[in-house]
């Protein structure tokens, strides 16, 4: 049933979203996203088959550029024997979904937040931490730290059937309301903050005083318009994507939550290409991986820019200001009840200690 439904889904998106390479781009993609260099190309043994593979992709555009030059590189560096079917903007469908598909077969490669692996990959709990990360500098180094290789890594040995390929970056999460310029924790004392179904999300927020809301996403703009809530906390794409800033005065880079995204494949799927083929996906991978964080410092950039020009004020925290919101989750033990739910706890306490050098 799922490999019918997969295959109806394959048809339809084929008809509407395909971005395979070779294929067309859109004018804002073909801007963002550099041609592959085709100098000192790698080529593969004539003797390697073809090879096609299913490239299921997020809703971003960081995303999706990322993933068209992926594709075009695993072509070339494979000599043209692997072909990427690119499925951007969820077309195959939602995050569990897709890592469901790629966990059986259907999908060869897929990326996809963290939350729907943490039932079968726990050690994925320490994303959930607030103000592990103080900025996208210590983010980006916890990632390719020891820690974040081990914890990129241990999803194969966790007997899910995936390998992990590379972190991607969604972004952080930022707090948007309709009353006061927030910067310290204080500042939320009393409000109320829209906040996803997420334990560990509402015990903090319940630790900064807040009262945090869980609603449906699509009921959320009626709502701060209505003043149902004061307020919302979500990354910058999505603020801009769905114009918070219409409703909301201030939007605060308290930057509380870090969201990396997951790019996975499918173990037996990696391992029935021959070396060369594999050499050429984690050289694409790691190449479009480099341009994909890029992509998205940029567009976060043009995303502030979107919201100041629509009315909204943009108000800063320095680090200092970040550490006291910090403190606050250290004092409440919001770090211990995330490592409770890790198979190796160690993995936060090594990232949060990296944060020393980016104070």
């Amino acid at each position: 049933m799922k490999r019918k439904l997969l295959s109806m889904l394959l048809v339809t998106a084929l008809g509407v979203s395909l971005t395979a390479c070779g294929g067309k781009a859109t004018e804002k993609q073909a801007q963002k996203a550099p041609e592959a260099n085709n100098e000192n190309a790698e080529q593969v043994s004539s003797s390697d088959p073809a090879v096609e593979l299913i490239f299921s992709n997020i809703t971003t555009d960081a995303g999706e550029n990322a993933g068209n030059l992926f594709c075009e590189l695993a072509n070339k560096y494979s000599g043209g024997s692997i072909t990427v079917k690119h499925f951007p903007d969820n077309v195959l469908g939602d995050d569990k979904t897709v890592i469901e598909q790629t966990q059986i077969g259907d999908i060869d490669i897929a990326v996809s937040s963290t939350s729907p692996l943490v039932n079968v990959y726990p050690d994925y709990y320490v994303f959930d931490a607030p103000y592990l990360f103080l900025n996208r500098e210590h983010a980006r180094a916890a990632l390719t730290s020891e820690a974040g290789k081990a914890i990129r890594e241990g999803i194969k040995e966790a007997g899910t059937g995936l390998i992990g390929l590379a972190w991607w970056e969604n972004g952080f999460r930022d707090i948007t309301n309709n009353k006061i310029p927030v910067k310290i924790p204080q500042d939320i004392k009393g409000m109320k903050i829209r906040t996803m179904e997420n334990d560990v999300h509402l015990a903090a927020f319940k630790a900064l005083g807040a009262n945090p809301t869980p609603m449906a996403f699509s009921e959320l703009f009626t709502a701060m318009q209505q003043g149902t809530v004061d307020g919302q906390e979500n990354p910058l794409a999505i603020i801009v994507g769905n114009k918070f800033y219409e409703v909301q005065k201030y939007v605060s880079q308290t930057e509380h939550i870090y969201v990396p995204f997951c790019v996975v494949m499918n173990e037996k799927k990696f391992n029935s290409l021959t070396e060369n083929q594999q050499n050429a996906i984690l050289k694409a991978m790691e190449e479009a991986t480099q341009f994909q964080l890029e992509n998205n410092a940029e567009l976060d950039e043009e995303a502030l820019n979107v919201i100041k020009d629509g009315g909204s004020e943009i108000v800063e925290l320095t680090n200092g200001e970040k550490a006291q919101w910090q403190e606050v989750m250290t004092g409440a033990d919001i770090f211990t009840m995330v490592k409770d739910k890790m198979e190796h706890p160690e993995y936060l306490d090594q990232m949060l200690a990296l944060g020393d050098e980016y104070k």
